[in-house]
């Protein structure tokens, strides 16, 4: 039994803190207004994840997952959501680091976030059919796992994001920052729908 809990959580822990497009807004998000500020976003991320895999684990999401189809149409429309941020992100006015009048992608998009990252429906359905059988309990301790290990993982990189922000010691030094970010966006984007 112990095994199985610790091949749950390194599987989930890899997935949370493997870098994608929810990670990239995640470390630019809190360099720009600090840990605080980024944590409606982590949150969003991580309950989105979590009630996808609790939908999809009951089964109420079951064909609409399996479609390549719409799978495919979700890495497009995923697609065009992350380069919006990215052009946000790259067009964000940098101020101070840390400034009040900083704006940051909040708890809804978060979520959405989630919902439109192919990685995150294809790592759901991967994991669940790894750990949970058809029994309700392994499908409640599944996603309070993902929940938790996915607050963990993604917190770590507001945590990164965080620490950045204060070193960054000038306004050209966020714009150019802002601008890396978004470029790792658009990368991330690229991979998402080269595979």
């Amino acid at each position: 039994m112990l095994s199985l809990w610790l091949s749950m959580l390194a599987f989930i822990l890899v997935g949370s803190i493997a870098p994608g497009p929810v990670c990239v807004v995640t470390v630019s998000s809190a360099a720009r207004v600090g840990l605080p500020g980024a944590m409606p976003y982590v949150l969003g991320a991580s309950l989105g994840y979590a009630l996808m895999v609790l939908l999809l684990g009951l089964g109420l999401l079951g064909s609409f997952a399996h479609s390549p189809q719409v799978l495919q149409g979700l890495a497009w429309v995923g697609a065009a959501y992350m380069l919006y941020l990215a052009w946000r992100l790259a067009r964000a006015e940098p101020g101070l680091p840390r400034a009040e009048n900083n704006r940051v992608p909040g708890f809804w998009a978060g979520a959405l976030a989630q919902w439109l990252n192919p990685k995150a429906w294809l790592f759901s359905l991967s994991g669940l059919g790894l750990f949970v059988s058809n029994q309700a309990q392994s499908l409640a301790i599944f996603c309070m796992v993902s929940l938790l290990v996915c607050l963990f993982g993604v917190g770590c990189w507001a945590v990164l994001g965080h620490l950045l922000g204060g070193c960054l010691p000038s306004v050209r030094a966020m714009r150019v920052f802002n601008l890396l970010m978004a470029l790792l966006l658009v990368l991330s984007v690229m991979l998402i729908l080269w595979r």
